[in-house]
């Protein structure tokens, strides 16, 4: 008599299986419906193959296309296996490397012929259709469990050296999979560690696209091969992918560096490569976003601060940065090597700096001058704060990814019982900054990394404030998309995280607050508590915009750079239509720049619909037309920007006491509704 395993349900239910079982076997015990939908089974918490053999008695949920997060994991990692195999059909000798899902589809990269030569964006139909042909045969994916030297020896018998190369350095004792894509001596076999649906005709083949086409270097490294890398995107249908489509050319009309040149916002330039040049009017924006966040913060309770930007090594090393962080820094002189995990020590005459690239370790810096009694906390600090990150050079994007970056920064330093209560007033505070702009978004916890400092308890602690605190502010529901991810924090501390969602439905990680007892322990600060003895502050890490270059980005996309009143760069153009009305234009620009409006007059000898597109092209949110009968009668035509309706015909007095309530800035002060 076969061994039974017991199987237990979501709904509590528990269903006795033969062993050799597998979750499609349970799928079909349940019923015809369910075994056609499903596609893939979390055994004991783990995405596993529908297809593989049950161990024991275990949990199992089944994954069905409704389950959306793990099915759209599942057929993007099936779709770059689609791919890698239609590569090598059309293109014998090509060598595979990885092929991950990502997180609007997937890559593969390759190494081609040095006959072929790389590959290019004209070979991708042909590709397309051949990965269509694969799916509609409808092959198997087989898993396979090999030992590490056949796997090697495999690889090297076909010519794959990147894959022979790889396998021999997974850790000892991993369980080493192969998935094999068909049955006999034809059947296309892979290095992977799954899961996979169970066959090829599963995915739909009028539901991804191929994308692009750019070079990698072999595992990261410029030593290394350089790689063809094939981008396509994915999805569970092809309304899914139409949709996709449909967004990715908003997103392009929305581009903030096309937009930043039109608008005449920023440049970037090989002369300082990962920093940016701010324009007059882009730095207005700058400026008025500024304005916003201090009026928030000196509302808070905040005190600003300014720190330097270059630190001793010293300082860095106590606080470990320069262990865990040292490669993402510039250091003067820049000769230091870094080759122990925990980075070189620092000792003898050594007179190494480093630009900062976060403002922490100063802020405690700050906070230690002087003697801190327990009435002074929580003491909140707050810096606009330019730091720099050594991020590799094929990293950077536009604004959304830079080496000098300015933070909206702060640390608030606070005793124990305090953390729980300023954290829920953070949230309170980020909810209403983060609607003025129009966003919704949800909030994650990214729970303690592997690699880390600090006490297990401390750990423990510092999680359970910042859930309790995310539950005070009534933000822990799903409305706000509440959710743990694991092993995401940083080395020093859980955090909560803000993504937001904008205009066209991206998210966008922007916000931030850890909860950290490691760096006031490292870095010696402390305060008298009322027994009189020393303790130790808790830290809370925060921003809201994160960097004010990135979160100028995010808001020239999400606005599609119609930038609301209160922080368009130029609120008002007053154009004339004749030469005649040049004085009056003068006139009414003076009386709305004495209202405190940012106003700019077009009084070129050119035709208004000229003017207007123009002034169009360049977002400004409001046209004041001025003609001889304006000049006449003390009115103006109002036309507003993206507006159907026909320019609008008022007193100046009317127009300019309409224009000065709109463009006032949201009120950080002022109570919420």
């Amino acid at each position: 008599m076969s061994k039974m395993f017991r199987i237990s349900l979501p709904d509590g239910s528990v269903r006795e299986m033969p062993e050799g079982s597998t979750p499609a076997d349970v799928a079909a015990a349940i019923g015809p419906g369910l075994a056609k939908a499903a596609i893939a089974a979390r055994v004991d918490g783990e995405l596993r193959d529908i297809t593989r053999p049950f161990e024991g008695d275990a949990q199992l949920a089944l994954v069905t296309a409704k389950d959306e997060k793990d099915a759209l994991e599942l057929v993007r990692h099936d779709f770059a296996h689609v791919l890698a195999e239609a590569v090598q059909n059309l293109y014998p000798g090509t060598q595979i490397t990885f092929g991950p899902a990502t997180d609007d589809g997937f890559y593969y990269d390759f190494a081609p012929t040095a006959e072929r030569g790389a590959f290019t964006e004209e070979d991708l139909p042909a590709i397309e259709e051949e990965m269509r042909r694969v799916i509609a045969r409808d092959e198997p994916l087989i898993r396979e469990v090999w030992q590490r030297e056949d796997v090697r020896d495999h690889f090297q018998r076909t010519g794959e050296a990147f894959k022979a190369e790889w396998v021999m350095e997974l850790p000892p004792g991993e369980t080493i999979t192969m998935y094999r894509s068909g049955r006999g001596e034809s059947a296309w076999l892979d290095l992977c560690r799954g899961p996979h649906l169970a066959s090829t005709g599963k995915l739909d083949p009028q539901a991804f696209k191929l994308t692009r086409v750019s070079g990698a270097y072999w595992r990261g490294d410029p030593k290394n091969p350089m790689l063809s890398r094939i981008y396509g995107t994915a999805w569970l249908n092809k309304k899914q992918l139409s949709e996709h489509l449909t967004r990715l050319e908003e997103a392009g009309k929305r581009d903030h560096r096309k937009l930043g040149r039109e608008m005449d916002l920023f440049h970037l330039q090989e002369e300082a490569h990962g920093s940016i040049f701010w324009h007059p009017q882009g730095y207005l924006v700058w400026r008025q976003l500024e304005s916003y966040m201090r009026r928030a913060i000196d509302a808070a309770g905040y005190q600003e601060v300014k720190t330097p930007q270059i630190m001793d090594a010293r300082q860095w090393e106590q606080s470990g940065h320069w262990g865990k962080y040292r490669e993402n820094m510039f250091v003067i002189p820049d000769e230091v090597p870094n080759t122990e995990d925990e980075g070189p020590v620092i000792t003898g005459d050594a007179d190494w700096m480093a630009l900062k690239p976060m403002n922490c370790p100063a802020h405690v810096l700050i906070f230690r001058q002087g003697i801190k009694s327990y009435r002074d906390l929580p003491l909140r600090l707050y810096e606009n704060g330019c730091c720099h990150r050594n991020e590799p050079h094929g990293a950077l994007h536009g604004l959304m990814r830079v080496r000098q970056f300015t933070q909206d920064d702060a640390h608030i330093f606070c005793r124990e019982d305090q953390i729980v209560d300023e954290v829920r007033a953070f949230c309170e505070l980020a909810d209403r900054i983060y609607r003025d702009f129009g966003f919704t978004y949800s909030i994650k916890l990214a729970l303690r990394p592997d690699k880390r400092f600090g006490s297990d308890e401390d750990w423990d602690k510092a999680e359970n404030e910042l859930r309790d605190a995310v539950v005070k502010a009534g933000l822990a529901t799903p409305e706000y998309g509440w959710e743990e991810l694991p092993g995401e924090g940083a080395f020093y501390a859980p955090k909560l995280e803000w993504h937001l969602t904008d205009a066209i439905g991206r998210t966008w990680q922007v916000g931030t607050i850890q909860s950290d007892r490691v760096l006031p322990e490292r870095l010696d600060a402390s305060y008298v508590g009322e027994d009189g003895e020393r303790h130790r502050p808790v830290m809370l890490h925060r921003a809201i915009f994160g960097s004010y270059e990135r979160f100028i980005g995010i808001l020239i996309e999400h606005y599609a750079g119609k930038f609301p009143l209160w922080l368009a760069p130029t609120q008002v153009v007053v154009a004339t239509i004749v030469s005649d009305a040049d004085g009056y234009a003068a006139d009414v620009a003076a009386r709305l720049r004495a209202a405190g409006l940012r106003v700019e007059t077009d009084t070129r000898n050119e035709k208004i619909n000229y003017k207007v597109r123009e002034h169009s092209l360049a977002k400004v949110p409001l046209l004041l037309v001025v003609g001889k009968r304006e000049a006449e009668e003390g009115t103006v035509a109002l036309r507003r920007l993206g507006s159907e309706e026909r320019q609008l015909v008022m007193s100046l007095d009317e127009a300019l006491a309409a224009i000065a309530a709109e463009a006032v800035a949201p009120d950080l002060a002022a109570k919420p509704d």
